[in-house]
């Protein structure tokens, strides 16, 4: 069973960046494909992206495709890039992690780990 810890949420203004980071624990850490979801709000979890296990495939929600950028050394972290942000970003920022060959999913029901979350804050 994987433990994920997500970090680096904040409050930026709109247009700001930020670096979130998702890492397992040290010793329980097992190559699977990583997403990254968030939840606004008064609204339901929403997919952002996704990368696969070997890191060869990288999927985005239209809503922050060109502005995000996932990624992952694929030891014991995984990563998201936050660029241009606008206030709709705001959200809780959760990773999840789940064994999968290829590929990576965009439904959370398919993810079995997820961390705690990291709160990201953008105002006008």
């Amino acid at each position: 069973q994987l433990k994920l810890a997500e970090s680096g949420g904040g409050v930026v203004t709109f247009g700001g960046s930020l670096n979130l980071s998702c890492t397992a624990d040290k010793h329980k850490w097992y190559i699977e494909a990583i997403g990254w979801f968030r939840q606004a709000p008064g609204k339901g979890r929403a997919w952002v992206s996704c990368i696969s296990s070997d890191g060869e495939t990288t999927r985005y929600a239209d809503s922050v495709k060109g502005r995000f950028t996932i990624s992952r050394d694929n030891s014991r972290s995984a990563y998201l890039q936050l660029k241009n942000l606008k206030p709709e970003d705001t959200g809780t920022y959760t990773c999840a992690a789940v064994n999968l060959r290829h590929g990576c999913w965009n439904e959370d029901n398919k993810y079995p780990y997820w961390g705690q979350g990291t709160q990201v804050t953008v105002s006008s």
